[in-house]
């Protein structure tokens, strides 16, 4: 049986050069998802979104396995935003809002992912209210490579921000987007992976 692998299949998506920011037109994707608010190192609501996406994630690929189309659960992703965007880049996490999620194959189905919800409310009692399977449509994009701890993004932020961005005439088309390709408990700091994403248009 294949096993569908998105971040060779979706390549340019989950890929970028560190410190340059690339162009990419990024296609409508299904994701599994959860919002929440405030400090993820501090909030419950952050970890509780996390088991609840790994769950349902995991129990989607095994149910499609069964029906013959496996494929590698992806790595978290988030998107992020404050009613000022300074708030990123003076790292004020308190003011954040977020949406925390996981691809999720397009012949993935809404039956599959109710019946996977089901499944980890036996784990994992009941299911926040934002947990869904939507649709993702992002279009043209910048983004790059960050690697470091996750609180040195913001002279990059600042750069986007204020310089790439103005310099090609261009401005906020969604919320700030992260992809995670480390894991923060078996990576330290300093090395870890991840991309940095923001859904642009003309001014």
């Amino acid at each position: 049986m294949q096993k569908v692998d998105f971040k060779k299949t979706l390549k340019a998506l989950y890929a970028a050069p560190a410190g340059e920011f690339v162009t990419v037109d990024v296609p409508p994707l299904q994701f599994v998802k959860v919002d929440g608010a405030g400090d993820p190192n501090t909030v419950a609501a952050y970890a509780e979104a996390l088991s609840w996406l790994y769950s349902a994630s995991y129990a989607m690929k095994f149910a499609s396995k069964a029906m013959g189309r496996d494929y590698v659960v992806p790595p978290l992703e988030g998107l992020w935003w404050a009613a000022d965007p300074t708030m990123f880049t003076v790292r004020r996490k308190d003011q954040w809002q977020w949406t925390m999620m996981i691809l999720v194959p397009d012949f993935v189905s809404g039956e599959m992912f109710e019946a996977a919800k089901h499944k980890s409310a036996a784990k994992l009692g009941e299911a926040p209210q934002s947990l869904r399977l939507e649709h993702c449509v992002e279009g043209p994009s910048l983004q790059t490579l960050h690697i470091g701890s996750y609180d040195a993004e913001g002279p990059l932020l600042a750069e986007l921000h204020d310089v790439v961005m103005p310099q090609q005439g261009l401005t906020f088309n969604g919320p700030h987007h992260e992809i995670y390709l480390s894991d923060p408990r078996r990576v330290e700091a300093s090395k870890l992976k991840t991309i940095l994403r923001q859904p642009v248009r003309a001014v």
